[in-house]
């Protein structure tokens, strides 16, 4: 049982909490399940990008799956090999793919025909050869949230069946890009094993297709998307979900490539936030807190669903329901609605759980509130792996400008 009155006490509120020996435990069961086959788990960076978290992955063994140069410099800085490095994302900038490009990544993934035409372009004028992995559009339905929904074609991610085709014989027939990979990605907190199924067959049937051109694709990549449990959600077995891939992959020689990241971080967070007071305008009941939707944006932005619990009050008889809000000039500014706690007073102390991918990684300085800080337990042990930002942080890429 973490002891979360001591770490708030510690390190203040509002507090990012992660459990290193969840990860570690998530990474096993995951690479267990692909056990049969090659296989390369490279964690989605945006999911949580600290440092230490990073580097706690690499030492499992995990490369890691960037969507800026920012966070294949994250992954470079804590020691992952390049050739366990991917660089995605639907816009990358000229000076972002020629960094990548010297800096010699396993691939990079193509959104587009456009941008495959900028990646060789910067190839042919550095004088390397780029290998490069092409996000295909299986027009699957991951009946997920809209907004983390990536695998239809109303989408803005990935190219059609026939764009891939053209895209793949250009690549084998230009003298700088080496098309290693193929990928897809069909959305995020998917909770039905069918999808990826379905994914992986389109793509496979595709990869078939393309051996018989002589275009040797080597890499898989199946992208993330494994939802976990924030309120009463059926998730996905690993051993189904691989499985499923498995499948479909039948009798094609290639390396699979898994991009977890909330799978992997998620169920690791715990977001510590203190009571300041409770406000009942007559119509309704809030508990103010001091963390805010800057800190963590996801129900605001989402609708997304956190428990919480208060600590020490866990078995309480008598609740009511109530809104938990934060101090941001937002009505979008709430951490819950309508959820069920008992009374509260001044410095009480909220869990919000699950909140160990995208909490973070979306966290801002809105209302020039500083950004919280993190801290990291691992084997009965607790640390801080950043610290809370002052405001001479806030300001310091201002003041000297004035």
């Amino acid at each position: 049982m973490v002891d979360f009155s001591s770490l708030a006490q510690k390190y203040g509120s509002p507090l990012y909490v992660y459990d290193f020996d969840v990860i570690t435990q998530k990474f096993t069961v995951l690479k267990e399940a692909f056990k049969a086959r090659k296989s390369l788990i490279c964690f989605a960076a945006k999911a949580n990008s600290n440092l230490s978290v990073l580097k706690h992955i690499a030492k499992l063994g995990a490369g890691c799956d960037c969507v800026s140069i920012g966070e294949v410099k994250r992954a470079l800085h804590v020691g992952i090999p390049k050739y366990k490095i991917i660089f995605s994302g639907v816009g990358k900038r000229d000076d972002e793919i020629e960094e990548a490009l010297k800096n010699d990544i396993l691939m990079i993934n193509l959104e587009s025909e456009e941008e495959m035409g900028r990646v060789e372009m910067i190839a042919q004028k550095l004088g390397v050869i780029a290998r490069i992995s092409i996000r295909v559009n299986p027009n699957i339905d991951a009946k997920t949230h809209p907004y983390i929904s990536t695998g239809l074609h109303e989408n803005k991610f990935g190219v059609d069946i026939d764009s891939a085709k053209r895209m793949y014989i250009h690549a084998k027939n230009s003298t700088s890009l080496d098309p290693v990979g193929i990928h897809f990605h069909i959305g995020s907190q998917i909770t039905e094993v069918e999808p990826f199924r379905e994914a992986a067959l389109v793509l496979a049937n595709l990869v078939r297709n393309l051996k018989s051109l002589k275009i040797d694709i080597k890499f898989f990549d199946v992208g993330g998307g494994v939802g976990i449990q924030y309120k009463d959600e059926t998730t996905i077995p690993l051993y189904d979900y691989a499985q499923a891939i498995f499948s479909a992959l039948s009798g094609l020689d290639v390396t699979l490539v898994c991009e977890p990241g909330r799978y992997l971080v998620g169920d690791c967070g715990y977001f510590l936030t203190r009571v300041l007071y409770e406000k009942n305008n007559g119509f309704k009941r809030f508990v103010i807190v001091d963390g805010a939707m800057n800190d963590l944006i996801r129900p605001s932005l989402y609708g997304a669903y956190h428990e919480i619990e208060v600590y020490g009050k866990e078995n309480a008889q008598e609740t009511s329901l109530a809104d938990v809000v934060g101090p941001i000039c937002e009505s979008g500014d709430f951490f819950a609605k309508n959820i069920e706690l008992p009374s509260l007073e001044h410095d009480d102390l909220l869990v919000v759980k699950s909140a160990g991918a995208y909490g973070f990684t979306m966290s801002s300085n809105y209302n020039s509130r500083s950004r919280v800080a993190e801290v990291a337990l691992e084997e009965g042990e607790d640390r801080l792996i950043r610290q809370r930002e002052s405001f001479e942080d806030l300001i310091a890429l201002e003041r000297k400008y004035l």
